[in-house]
């Protein structure tokens, strides 16, 4: 079974009632998570949750399989979440679906994976598995997705209020449902007693703006603004901002600016008009540093910004209790980089 962001939501309650492994792939690794996510949510009986990297799978091909069809600590059930890195995976699930026996579900999120990948193409033919593929998300669909999320939360928010909350999400459709969740949890709104939300909530719950968020850090990071860095990193330890998150704020715009490059070849950003910038997810209050940025990432180099911060995204999850430390040292190397260019 495939699916794609566009029709995940459709499919998401039979893929969880019917397949046993669960490959969610693609540029948009915060898309692929949240799937997972949501996966788990619709299990009949999710029970405890074990956790394994792609590199240890790869090493040890035959643990995937032991680990899905042993029993939990207390006998009770389990599923299996993955976080892996292209197809290190492959071999792992290769012995998972020839073995006998029943198995726990597994939740595979490949990044650096597409749904042309070696595992995609072993899974995505089968009646029990899903093979799902997230591309980098734009400002309509996660505004959608928001207002998707509040009817389920007994919200009632307009259009100018859940783009609001998808923008000081950074288009991540998991900071967006915080926000949701947490605006439900104000209003003490539920399906069965609706709310209206409005800018005076959103404003009560929080984190509502760009300035509130991740944006300064990532401008003066692929920006090259090297003598801001100190006081952007005392501003995320301060405001005790999730490392992980930050980084993900830092690969969504590296991801844009990829996109961006490809598909203005050798015009200007200048030269696009309004409806195509809002179509690849410019505000305009993000245009003038993204224009700076594209000058100083391009061809080579861009490329190599990928690669570091899916790196450095590996290390984090790697070391948690570093990861402040990881993150800092990461962000300035890309920062004094990019005052380079």
């Amino acid at each position: 079974m495939k699916a794609t962001q566009r029709d995940f939501a459709g499919a998401a309650q039979r893929a969880a009632r019917q397949c046993r492994v669960f490959f969610f792939c693609g540029p948009d690794e915060a898309g692929a998570s949240a799937a997972a996510d949501r996966i788990v949510e619709l299990l009949d009986d999710p029970g405890e949750r074990v956790e394994l990297a792609g590199a240890a799978l790869r090493k040890d091909p035959v643990l995937l399989g032991d680990e899905a069809r042993s029993s939990s600590l207390f006998g009770g059930a389990r599923h299996i979440y993955v976080r892996a890195t292209g197809d290190e995976a492959h071999d792992a699930v290769a012995n998972l679906v020839q073995g006998t026996g029943d198995a726990c579900p597994v939740l595979i999120v490949a990044t650096s994976a597409t749904d042309k990948s070696r595992t995609a193409k072993l899974l995505e033919k089968r009646d029990d598995a899903l093979v799902a593929m997230f591309w980098p998300p734009d400002l309509p669909s996660i505004t959608a997705s928001v207002r998707t999320m509040a009817d389920a939360a007994g919200l009632r928010l307009n259009g100018d209020i859940a783009e609001r909350i998808a923008r000081a999400a950074g288009l991540d459709v998991r900071l967006a449902r915080s926000e949701v969740e947490k605006l439900a949890l104000y209003l003490d709104a539920s399906p069965a007693a609706p709310r209206n939300a409005d800018a005076e909530a959103l404003e009560a719950i929080g984190a509502t703006t760009e300035e509130d968020g991740f944006a300064a850090l990532v401008n003066a990071v692929l920006g090259g603004e090297v003598r801001k860095i100190p006081a952007e990193i005392q501003r995320m330890r301060t405001l005790s901002l999730n490392p992980v998150g930050v980084l993900l704020a830092i690969e969504r715009r590296a991801a844009q600016l990829a996109r961006l490059a490809a598909t203005l070849g050798g015009r200007r950003l200048g030269d696009l008009d309004r409806g195509a910038k809002a179509r690849l997810g410019i505000f305009w209050k993000e245009e003038r540093d993204i224009a700076a940025q594209l000058q100083r990432w391009r061809g080579r180099d861009l490329d190599r910004l990928v690669a570091k911060v899916v790196a450095l995204h590996r290390a984090l999850l790697a070391n948690s209790q570093s990861a402040e430390l990881l993150l800092a040292q990461g962000l300035a190397e890309i920062a004094r980089h990019a005052a380079r260019r």
